[in-house]
């Protein structure tokens, strides 16, 4: 690989990334598959956030436009991929996003439903009970499946339940396709999304390096195995797959991975965004101290696990936090901020739930700042 051809002053970092992550919301973008791809992944265990993920990046994306091309275009596929996380993805990526990561999470399924009690036999009796009832009646709900498999004799609880469910996905006979009951259905996966490529591992990461760079670059490849998830050997296979693609940059005393000549232009200063639960901007690197100040750490994240709140960016730097609920037809808002704040922040801020408000076609309202 080629000696570091550029530097970049730290304190650009963060405006650098963001931008890479689309967050100064160019007016080109109008697709949700666009932004997608884009990202290498929208983070999607909890819907409302995820769709508010693509708001923070499109001026004219609205929460309807997110739905629609999920469940009825069926050109976003909400699967499991990176870190064993549910993602949105580009559903004419699925033939190599997904049989990159599912054999592991289907071998981590399997023993996890063998440690909860549930034989190999039973786990593939389950499996094909799933599949003739998809066949026979899909799209199901997931209580709906678990009823019927109750009803075939297979014990299941909650636990159980939802690891067969994740199974039939994992496996490749079913995916998560249309809305039904305040969840999405299980779908037979050849009905759902058509005849898949050939696969091949080396090229399949070749391509999530490509990707990862493009929405994470200037990264390591220590930050690409975090993210994806997968081991150093495998990202850094990735990596070699496409050198004569990347350059080295210098940012401080570190040297990172960009691709060669795709480092976005800097937006300009003042870029504000309201960040939803798990937003992939933040998950994106093994240290986040380029983007949270020591004094917002407890903002993104308290205590273990994997859960990240909402935040408020400016210029990819957190400043604050939010939370929202939704009751009786609105959206309640609550901003943790501080007093210090400049009037062209909070200006701001008014500006991004005017457009929350835009985004979700109900009524927003803030009930403390």
């Amino acid at each position: 690989m080629a000696a570091a051809r550029r530097r970049v002053d730290p304190e650009r970092l963060p405006r650098l990334r963001a931008a890479a992550q689309l967050l100064h919301r160019p007016g080109s973008v109008r697709d949700p598959v666009e932004v997608a791809r884009a990202v290498a992944g929208v983070q999607a265990q909890d819907m409302f956030a995820a769709r508010l993920s693509f708001r923070s990046r499109s001026r004219r994306l609205t929460a309807d436009d997110i739905d629609c091309a999920r469940t009825e275009d069926r050109s976003l596929l909400r699967t499991w991929v990176m870190r064993m996380t549910i993602h949105l993805i580009p559903s004419d990526d699925a033939g190599w996003w997904l049989p990159l990561f599912e054999p592991g999470i289907e071998q981590w399924s399997r023993r996890r439903l063998g440690q909860l009690g549930m034989p190999a036999r039973t786990q593939e009796r389950a499996l094909r009970e799933i599949v003739r009832m998809l066949e026979r009646d899909g799209p199901l709900t997931r209580t709906e499946v678990g009823n019927r498999l109750r009803e075939k004799g297979i014990e299941l609880d909650n636990l159980t339940g939802g690891h067969v469910l994740g199974l039939a996905v994992s496996s490749g006979k079913a995916c998560l396709g249309p809305d039904r009951q305040g969840g999405a259905c299980l779908v037979l996966r050849h009905d759902w999304l058509g005849e898949q490529p050939r696969f091949d591992r080396d090229i399949a990461l070749a391509e999530l390096a490509r990707r990862y760079l493009g929405a994470f670059g200037p990264a390591t490849d220590r930050d690409f195995a975090y993210w994806a998830g997968l081991g150093l050997g495998e990202v850094r296979a990735g990596l070699e797959a496409i050198a004569g693609e990347l350059e080295e940059v210098r940012v401080g005393d570190a040297t990172l991975l960009a691709l060669r000549g795709k480092l976005p232009r800097l937006p300009r200063l003042g870029q504000l965004r309201m960040l939803g639960n798990f937003d992939t901007y933040l998950l994106g690197w093994k240290d986040r101290e380029f983007s949270v100040p020591a004094h917002h750490g407890t903002t993104v994240k308290e205590g273990g696990g994997g859960w990240i709140r909402p935040v408020i960016i400016r210029d990819g730097v957190v400043i604050g936090g939010w939370r929202s609920s939704r009751k009786g037809g609105r959206i309640e808002i609550s901003l943790n901020l501080a007093d210090s704040l400049t009037a062209a922040a909070r200006k701001a801020i008014d500006a991004e739930i005017e457009d929350i408000e835009r985004f979700e076609g109900i009524p927003v309202n803030v009930t403390s700042a």
